[in-house]
């Protein structure tokens, strides 16, 4: 199934198992569906399996957001004082589809236990009472988890319990019946021999032939500057603080900051990449744990190493494709209906010599490193292999019989929802454009949001730059531009600095942007630039005390730049 025929199915209000392969697109058609919802009013709530996940979608944890905690279990007083809780009858009541990224880590019971509280909370017996719920993941992937913290958010760590653990065995997913759209196009992997492999891995079709090609990456100790892999933590952090120690000079570090309640700050820093405290020398290999939204600089996984540190403290990079970035610090956000609950600011880095294979998922490298001779758990090893683009971006100083293993139950299970994606492939194939088009726009003003773009105009769609560039030039704000195009202002506020850098517009254009409290600041902050240059944004950040946010210190910049 390729994207397209799965957001259609989507947009249909349907129940929805989003599954395929890493690299076949899995969070670009969730992306592109939330961003279809938004422009069409509606905005859903979007929650993951895990800290890392959620940190990476700018979601809550399921746990957080349904109320459930680290609780084992759900009884009728837990669903009572759950249901006093005034965020989470919010959040539950007010929502109209919900979406559960990695659902691969999320065991059985705790799915039906969500689903017990949407219930609840809604006073609607249906599944998740009655919400649009779609569930993404790939089951081949990382197992649920066990929790082991004392807090909501807790660090989890994986479980070699029983199969029926899983999502799909709780009766809550019998119950929801979702349509399976199984993405089939690749877009990660480069290499068609490679990609033939990871095929093969994935159907419990390896034989000698792959056995060989594997041996010929094996490489006892890995090339500079390439990132390793590991099964566990202790092997990350030992050979991290290794390496940072044989460096000359004293190490820099940089501590995180964080805004907002204390639990969902902490949420946040526990799924986020770089570390509270980051270590840093000349010569430091690290990873980029964020994507620049902004300036598209680099993205979640470029590697690269420290070259020095600028006036302001800060490193300075050199990719490994030698691009040179100052890296400032950035944010990470929980935001909900478009507000910002919580933040924390970090330089978005780590020490990236080596990492853990649960940290890796999700990431594309160019190249690796891995020792899976340690693998403990079925869905490690494809994991880890699965990261690299290409066979020649592989090497291999280990590898035991399960990082080459497949659950057999797993393996007749994807075969169950292959067949049911062809299905609903087949089905949505025989409704007629008009039908597709009345189904949709019913489901929106079921959620009580208005029509979006239809498929005639989507024919037609500019570029999304001229797309801002059009309402900005009828007036609209920031806001009411990235609510209209289904993007975060953050997007909107991106392309709005690339107009004015261009050239495109100027002083008239900014000023209806900033609000009337950002109006009473502007001296102040104008001062600011005045002292420290316009080169940098942080510096004014810090000299601030952290007041204005970034997006905020641009449009000031450019008015600055306009006197």
């Amino acid at each position: 199934m390729t994207q397209a025929e799965a957001i259609t199915i989507l947009k249909s209000g349907a129940n929805v198992f989003l599954t395929g392969e890493p690299g076949s697109g899995k969070t670009h058609t969730v992306n592109a569906y939330v961003a279809y919802l938004r422009s069409c009013g509606i905005e859903p709530a979007i929650t993951a399996s895990t800290g890392i996940a959620a940190t990476h979608i700018g979601g809550y944890t399921i746990h957080s957001w349904s109320g459930i905690g680290i609780r084992p279990d759900l009884t009728k007083y837990d669903l009572d004082r759950i249901g006093q809780n005034r965020n989470v009858v919010r959040r539950v009541g007010n929502a109209r589809i919900l979406i559960i990224d990695e659902v691969s880590m999320l065991s059985a019971r705790t799915l039906s236990m969500v689903d017990a509280v949407c219930r609840e909370i809604r006073r609607n017996q249906q599944p998740f009472g009655g919400l649009q719920t779609i569930l993404v993941g790939d089951f081949f992937q990382l197992p649920p988890v066990n929790r082991r913290a004392e807090d909501e958010d807790a660090q989890e760590s994986f479980s070699p319990k029983t199969l029926e653990q899983f999502a799909f065995f709780s009766p809550t997913w019998n119950a929801l019946n979702p349509l399976v759209c199984y993405l089939s196009e690749q877009h990660r992997q480069e290499d068609v021999v490679f990609l033939g492999f990871l095929s093969a891995l994935r159907s419990a079709g390896i034989v000698e032939s792959h056995r060989v090609l594997l041996r010929t990456r094996y490489l006892p100790k890995p090339r500079d500057g390439i990132t390793q892999l590991y099964s566990h933590n202790a092997d990350v952090n030992a050979i991290n603080d290794a390496e940072l120690a044989k460096l000359a000079g004293k190490a820099k570090t940089f501590e995180m900051e964080g805004r907002g309640p204390e639990k969902l700050v902490g949420a946040l820093k526990r799924g986020c990449l770089s570390p509270e405290v980051l270590s840093l020398k000349i010569g430091a290999r690290l990873m980029f744990t964020k994507n620049d939204v902004m300036t598209h600089r680099y993205v979640n996984g470029t590697l690269g190493v420290v070259t020095g540190f600028a006036e302001t403290g800060y490193p300075i990079v050199k990719t490994n494709a030698g691009k040179t970035i100052y890296a400032e610090p950035d944010e990470w956000r929980i935001e909900d209906g478009g507000r910002v609950l919580a933040r924390i600011i970090q330089i978005p880095l780590r020490l990236a010599w080596a990492m853990t294979v649960h940290k890796s998922q999700g990431m594309s490298l160019d190249a690796a490193h891995m020792d899976l001779s340690d693998t403990f758990e079925y869905g490690q090893g494809y994991v880890a292999l699965s990261r690299v683009r290409t066979l020649a971006g592989l090497s291999l100083a280990g590898l035991n019989a399960r990082a080459l293993e497949v659950h057999p139950e797993i393996l007749a299970k994807d075969a169950e929802f292959r067949n049911a994606a062809q299905k609903a492939r087949e089905t949505f194939t025989k409704i007629s454009a008009q039908e597709l088009g009345a189904m949709h726009e019913n489901f929106i003003r079921a959620c009580g949001g208005r029509p979006g773009m239809g498929p005639k105009q989507k024919a037609t769609r500019i570029p999304t730059l001229e797309a801002t560039f059009a309402l900005l030039k009828n007036g609209k704000s920031i806001r009411e531009i990235a609510e209209s195009r289904g993007l975060v202002e953050t997007t909107i506020s991106s392309h709005v600095f690339d107009l004015f850098s261009k050239g495109r517009i100027g002083r008239v254009d900014i000023e209806p942007l900033v609000s009337s409290t950002l109006k009473q600041s502007i001296p102040t902050i104008h001062a600011a630039f005045k002292e420290l240059g316009l080169e940098r944004l942080t510096p004014v950040f810090e000299k601030l005390g952290g007041a204005y946010s970034y997006d905020d210190l641009r449009l000031a910049r450019m008015l600055f730049e306009q006197k």
